[in-house]
């Protein structure tokens, strides 16, 4: 299918583009330069035109580029070139607004005049908001008035004139000042920090070139569409393979920016970031350094690809990052965290398991975990012929023989924070599970299905069986979970799971319209949906467990469904298939013991307080800018976090800390209440399930 497609999109792209070579060299501005007018490329408006024949015949959706998407195409522009509304006028808005139900009759001509016009406003317009902010601070605040800043302005009106924009910055550079001056900075170090600050969020605008506007607009287009349908610029596409191939020496993370900030998109199994522990997703990185004694560079206002390079080093070298973690909040004190860069092997992203000793209802049990971090293989080993190759399947095949050895009374499967990977390891680590039986339905984008099945009929491990998950759970992980839900093979326990549930392939614009010394970006764009065997989809809804766990986590702000271009849930026919067993008589019984066990379980108790601390650090929309009330924020959320950290140290006979004293690495390891009460759950159904045999 996928070589099918790619000869067709050849074709047709051949037909329109094969006239077509002219090319302009594109120089990257002069980042002093505060006057030059970014203009597209040549070649662009002819790639424009490739990427949309491309979308508007192939992608899954089958959309209409009308005046209805067009709005909604400039409407994300705007927002990814000025998501907090702090650097356009509302009369901005209204003098772009002629362009707003045109774009896309523009990029059916690739036409890009009015995207690299509005672009060319925003930099003007950041030249003026760092100018100010620069001579606010040749002044002094005064920190004893009772003034806030509002955290979220994206969906606040725009603000009408200078004197408003003003406001809202003096707000802006006092606050990075409060920040600074809680960390114990003084005043002329934070002069020359937000200086820097700021004229390194400067030069990276300035920098921007024709490409940049060009992978910035074109994923206004493509993320209009369905939110996993992007551009890759050359640039990208290179970062893209790395992290695929997950090959680089580094710390093994994604990336992102948010509102001037790097953001962890996602910390990859198996690499130096992930075994630490101490870096998650949505954590932000405000600051780098290089070795145990380099200066902390803050990155706040960097272009992502310069703080990329800043983290990318040779393997074995130290590098150290500024963190404001996630779980605090803007108003949070940022953490400094040292890693060794490592290359990210196969095998560190292996499964693993351990034995979880649990003591329920006065009877002791002894339960393997498998825990599952991606779906892996190795596909070269396999193709060379290599017996030994690895994949998730393979280990886990293993790992369950050890498991049944050590004469485990029942398995978790855990794939919290699993966000997928290979589809056929999801299929065949099912069949280790169940005799033999479809899996999951593929409907491709010409509305043709197939099934993907099992066809081993052996069965490695009958036992009683639980698949723990949560919000991150994802794709190849919601299909595994969604038929041992579907076959009653197993209990699902956790938080809803993320909800992709579509396919995605890969094509190089430069196989389509060669241009003579230019490389062309890269279109990932959405082909097929998966299905359950019972016909409804993943997309969206994502898996519901049987017995839910509260999550930290909002649905509208941490799940597909929150991006609103997301392709909707719906269903199909169902596939015939027989039932390993009917559970649903044992879930009302397990969810009432499970009800009762936590009233009484501490530790179940301070994770849902944690909860609670989280939601309600997210939930505040203004922070002040009064030195004596953020001190005391900051004195009641370090309190807190000691007194737990010493009752966890207690509990476990650990030496307590003292007030400043920092946990051993060692020892940082925290406590697993969700897992734990996993282990009491499977304890009663392993119960009943012998009650009922």
């Amino acid at each position: 299918m996928k070589k099918l497609l790619a000869l067709v999109i050849f074709l047709v792209a051949a037909n329109i583009f094969l006239a077509r070579t002219y090319f302009r060299k594109n120089q990257t501005p002069d980042p002093n330069d505060t006057t030059k007018v970014i203009e597209p490329a040549k070649y662009l408006s002819n790639e424009d035109e490739l990427i949309n024949t491309i979308l508007t015949r192939y992608h899954y959706s089958k959309f209409v580029l009308n005046d209805s998407l067009s709005g909604v195409i400039f409407d994300r522009y705007i927002k990814s070139l000025d998501y907090n509304r702090s650097y356009f006028l509302a009369s901005d808005l209204q003098n772009f607004n002629k362009y707003k139900y045109q774009l896309g009759n523009d990029i059916k001509s690739g036409n890009l005049d009015p995207a690299y016009t509005i672009f060319n406003t925003f930099r003007e317009r950041v030249n003026e908001r760092i100018d100010y902010a620069e001579s606010l601070l040749k002044g002094t605040f005064n920190f004893n008035r009772n003034d806030s800043l509002v955290l979220d302005r994206s969906k606040s009106p725009w603000i009408q004139d200078t004197s408003g924009l003003n406001k809202l910055w003096r707000e802006k550079v006092k606050n990075d000042a409060l920040n600074l001056i809680l960390t114990g900075k003084k005043l002329p170090d934070i002069q020359t920090i937000l200086t820097k600050r700021y004229e390194n969020l400067r030069k990276g605008v300035m920098q921007s070139n024709s490409e940049d506007v060009f992978q910035v607009f074109e994923n206004s287009f493509t993320e209009s569409i369905d939110p996993h349908t992007d551009y890759f610029s050359p640039v990208t596409s290179e970062n893209f393979k790395i992290d695929m191939s997950r090959t680089l020496t580094g710390i093994g993370a994604q990336l992102q920016t948010e509102d001037d900030y790097t953001k962890i998109a996602e910390v990859i199994p198996g690499g130096p970031a992930f075994k630490s522990k101490m870096l998650h997703p949505n954590d932000k990185i405000i600051g780098v350094a290089q070795g145990k004694d380099g200066e902390m560079v803050d990155v706040i206002g960097w272009r992502i690809t310069d703080v990329v390079q800043l983290i990318r080093g040779p393997k074995g070298s130290l590098v150290r990052l500024q963190i404001l973690p996630a779980s605090e909040g803007l108003n949070g004190k940022p953490i400094e965290i040292s890693l060794v860069r490592d290359k990210i092997k196969l095998e560190e992203q292996s499964a693993k398991d351990k034995i979880l000793d649990i003591k329920n209802n006065n009877k002791d049990y002894k339960f393997g975990v498998i825990i599952i971090p991606a779906f892996y293989s190795d596909f070269e080993a396999e193709a060379r012929g290599d017996k030994n190759f690895k994949s998730t399947t393979r280990d886990v095949q293993r790992l369950l023989d050890s498991l049944k050895l050590a004469k485990v009374s029942g398995i978790i499967i855990d794939l919290r924070n699993n966000g997928g990977g290979s589809l056929e390891e999801a299929i065949k680590l099912t069949g280790l599970f169940i005799k033999r039986g479809p899996v999951v339905q593929i409907r491709n984008s010409d509305g043709s299905i197939r099934v993907e099945t099992d066809p081993d009929s052996s069965i490695d491990y009958s036992g009683p069986l639980v698949v723990l998950v949560n919000r991150f759970s994802a794709s190849a992980s919601e299909i595994f979970a969604a038929a041992i839900q579907d076959y009653g093979r197993g209990l699902i326990i956790g938080e809803q799971t993320y909800g992709k549930g579509t396919v995605q392939n890969l094509i190089d614009l430069n196989r389509l319209m060669p241009e003579e010394g230019k490389k062309l970006g890269q279109v990932k764009l959405t082909i097929a949906k998966f299905y359950r065997i019972t016909g409804g989809s993943t997309q969206h809804l994502g898996v519901i467990p049987d017995i839910t766990y509260p999550s930290a986590f909002d649905s509208n702000e941490y799940m597909e469904s929150s991006e609103p271009s997301s392709l909707p849930w719906d269903q199909i026919h169902p596939t015939t298939y027989k039932p390993f067993g009917d559970l649903k008589k044992y879930i009302p019984l397990l969810i009432l013991d499970h009800d009762k066990r936590i009233k009484n379980d501490s530790e179940f108790h301070e994770y849902l307080s944690e909860i609670k601390e989280y939601k309600d650090t997210h939930a505040k929309t203004a922070i002040s800018l009064n030195e004596t009330i953020r001190k005391k924020e900051q004195e009641e959320a370090d309190q807190k976090n000691f007194e737990r950290e010493n009752a966890r140290r207690s509990k476990l006979g650990l030496k307590l800390l003292k007030k400043g004293e920092v946990a051993p690495a060692n020892e940082a390891i925290k406590d697993d209440p969700i897992l734990d009460e996993t282990g009491h759950i499977l304890g009663n159904f392993v119960d009943l399930l012998k009650k009922n045999k």
